[in-house]
């Protein structure tokens, strides 16, 4: 089993090492800055793609009509809404997330779209979430692990709550796979995308935390081992738009 980050002492915040017990509280920061342009600036970071991505990952989910769903890092409940087309009114979604703020906007966002009924919204961290085993038929997160400090507890706690049978998803950026588009993305990632902070968004600095936290988070084969490690059978991974994202899935027996 690798050694947590809380054993080690230190962990990455972006190119930045820093005490593992200050990275919460670092991320947390960043998610307050940016919630109230956080949609807006994912339209601009992905040309729209990320919209794509989001309805790939919940249309090819293992979910059904009456399932109770959790939805980690849920941030402003892009993937909730979508989840709740599936569950439909008999079954539930739990939108958690560790920054109040995200889960402010979210809850509003939802709210003003008349999605009330079968929504529930939690305060947690991710790596102890506050719920019983076996409680939940789907256990989503997108684009939220590379921000949780023990990424193994993490997964360990996902599942936990899973009943058996049950599946956990995760969408997250990962490694670029041709040599050709490395260095464009680079590019956009270091020089365009603070810029777009800085113009849209007036923050700068949160938006090269991000472009730096993809390339910290583990590669593909590296977070498939882990969900393994982690309890989960079955897992394997889709490669979206060229590994700029994953879809990782792993089941609970």
């Amino acid at each position: 089993m690798s050694e947590s980050p809380y054993q080690r002492g230190t962990t990455h915040f972006g190119f930045r090492d820093v005490p593992a017990r200050d990275k919460q509280k670092l991320v947390g920061e960043v998610f307050t800055s940016v919630a109230g342009k956080y949609d807006l600036m994912n339209d601009l970071m992905s040309l729209g793609i990320h919209r794509v991505w989001k309805r790939y990952f919940v249309g090819t989910c293992q979910v059904r009509r009456g399932d109770r769903v959790l939805d980690l890092a849920g941030g402003t409940g892009d993937i909730a809404a979508l989840l709740k087309d599936r569950v439909g009114t008999e079954g539930s979604i739990v939108l958690g997330d560790i920054n109040a703020g995200m889960l402010s906007v979210g809850r509003d966002r939802l709210t003003n779209r008349g999605l009330v009924a079968g929504l529930e919204y939690v305060q947690c961290n991710a790596e102890a979430l506050p719920f019983p085993d076996a409680s939940f038929d789907l256990v989503t997160i997108a684009f939220g692990l590379r921000n949780v400090t023990d990424k193994d507890a993490a997964l360990r706690e996902m599942h936990r709550v899973l009943r058996v049978g049950g599946q956990a998803r995760v969408l997250e950026f990962s490694e670029v796979k041709a040599d050709w588009f490395k260095p464009i993305y680079d590019f956009h990632s270091f020089k365009v995308l603070p810029k777009l902070g800085r113009l849209f968004a007036q923050d700068a600095d949160s938006y090269q935390y991000l472009a730096e936290s993809i390339r910290k988070h583990p590669p593909q084969e590296e977070l498939k081992a882990m969900m393994a490690e982690a309890g989960f059978a079955r897992t394997g991974y889709r490669n979206l738009s060229g590994g700029i994202v994953a879809v990782h899935t792993g089941y609970k027996i």
